[in-house]
C-alpha cells in the first residue's frame, strides 16, 4: 500500500488521537500504535528533556 507523509504540531497530533480514540478499539489500535511510535521516533533527541519538545511543550499525552 502507498504511504504518505503529514506534518502536524504535537497539539494535532493529539487532536487526531484523540477522535481515534472515540471509535471503536478494534478498528484503530493499530493506526494509534503507528502514530505514537513514528512519534517517539521523532521525539526522542537525547537534548530534550522527558516529556517536553524542543519548544519546551509536552510531548505526546494520549495513550492507546
Amino acid at each position: 500500500m502507498k504511504e504518505i507523509a503529514l506534518t502536524l504540531t504535537i497539539d494535532e497530533t493529539n487532536l487526531v488521537l484523540e477522535a481515534l480514540g472515540n471509535l471503536p478499539f478494534v478498528r484503530v489500535f493499530a493506526l494509534i500504535g503507528k502514530l505514537q511510535e513514528q512519534a517517539r521516533q521523532q521525539l526522542s533527541d537525547d537534548t530534550l528533556s522527558p516529556g517536553t519538545n524542543a519548544s519546551g511543550n509536552p510531548s505526546l499525552t494520549v495513550e492507546g
